[in-house]
């Protein structure tokens, strides 16, 4: 698992306890709310709580804890299926009541990544709302009907909105007054240990170049026609596909023999793979899942020094394909095209320049810091008056 960040050095901290509700599981993929929370718990108490687990079998409804970075609690409901959902979110908020009480958490913010978790959370009373919408969860595969009405209702009461991208956050400005964009921001010194020596994992050791890599979830969003023409048009490629395989049959991919699927691997094992790609990829469909998307992805591989390609999502475009500094291609002739120009990228010194430029106006520190003051800021207009 990654290794606690560096504490930003930045004004002093001062918020009461976070109470996270996510549809995401902690130990799953590290991305935007872990890079986030994992800051947030080096200066307090901070609960990540996740969707419950339903057992085929009989068990006692109860929580599990599990301490991960800086002290983080993850919260786990086990519940017996079956339940009906209303008496299931009630269970959850009996069992996290008790849970409040045995800790003294008295004074809290709840930071929200899906409203899906309001049933089971609406009866209590935080200091502050926060709903970081880092994604268009509706028109994801398998999102449920009710998904909207509830991101209404979460909209009523949260006291701040931000928005994992700028696409995303042109869209939810206009349902709340106080929203803000935070794109996905980049640990440039984890990914920038791909530009020093590092040791070839064994898996993508035997792989031959040139190798053009993806590393995310392969689900819905994945281009999986565009992946195998690319594969067709050009036999001297290897692709390299680094990810789990969630909500799309397995068998649907492409399996020609320049393709390779090696599966999940730990965020500290990424920059290893990366050094030896020769072009990274954002392989995505157009599709309603991808319209909002801002790939966290886009600057970790430009941090690893990989020349980029991808399709044109509206959140890579801006500013990425604006500024130069990431090849963007519709189709599969312009992408082969793009990934032979990117090929030859490493050694232009004015790319790299530029794009260490623009890296450094961007952090997973600075991210944070900004998201800390605002919720100071709104915290203090509403205490009461001294």
């Amino acid at each position: 698992m990654p290794q606690a960040t560096a504490a930003p050095s930045a004004s002093p901290y001062a918020l009461p306890d976070l109470v996270c509700f996510a549809h995401l599981h902690w130990d799953f993929v590290w991305q935007r709310p872990q890079h986030l929370l994992s800051r947030f718990a080096q200066y307090g108490r901070v609960f990540y709580v996740e969707d419950a687990f339903h057992h085929p079998d009989q068990v006692t409804p109860h929580l599990e804890i599990k301490e991960r970075q800086n002290g983080l609690r993850v919260i786990v409901a086990h519940l017996p299926a079956g339940l009906a959902e209303a008496e299931a979110d009630q269970i959850q908020f009996e069992l996290l009541s008790q849970y409040f009480t045995e800790h003294s958490i008295n004074k809290y913010v709840f930071w929200y990544y899906t409203p899906m978790a309001l049933n089971k959370s609406r009866h209590f009373q935080p200091v502050l709302t926060v709903y970081d919408c880092m994604d268009e969860l509706a028109a994801f595969k398998f999102a449920p009907p009710e998904l909207r009405q509830r991101e209404q209702e979460l909209f009523e009461r949260a006291d701040l909105v931000f928005t994992g991208g700028l696409t995303i956050y042109e869209a939810k400005r206009e349902q709340h007054p106080d929203a803000h964009p935070f794109p996905s921001s980049i640990d440039k010194a984890h990914f920038g240990q791909a530009r020093g020596p590092l040791v070839e994992p064994a898996d993508q050791a035997g792989i031959a170049h040139p190798r053009i890599g993806f590393f995310g979830v392969v689900d819905e969003r994945l281009d999986i026609e565009l992946l195998a023409a690319l594969a067709a048009n050009h036999p001297e490629w290897q692709f390299v596909i680094i990810g789990p395989v969630v909500k799309i049959d397995p068998a649907s991919l492409p399996r020609p023999a320049n393709v390779h699927y090696l599966g999940g691997k730990d965020y500290l094992e990424l920059p290893a793979y990366l050094k030896g790609w020769d072009v990274a990829t954002l392989l995505f469909a157009d599709n309603e899942s991808t319209k909002f998307i801002s790939p966290t992805k886009t600057p970790e591989y430009l941090a690893a020094g990989n020349p980029v390609v991808s399709t044109p999502i509206r959140d890579v475009v801006r500013p990425y394909g604006d500024l130069n500094l990431v090849h963007i291609a519709a189709d599969a002739e312009a992408f082969g095209t793009a990934i032979k120009k990117a090929l030859t990228q490493r050694d232009d010194v004015d790319w790299r320049r530029r794009t260490d430029d623009y890296l450094a106006t961007i952090s997973w520190d600075k991210t944070w810091q900004h998201m800390v003051d605002l919720m100071q800021d709104r915290l203090a207009a509403k205490a009461p008056a001294a």
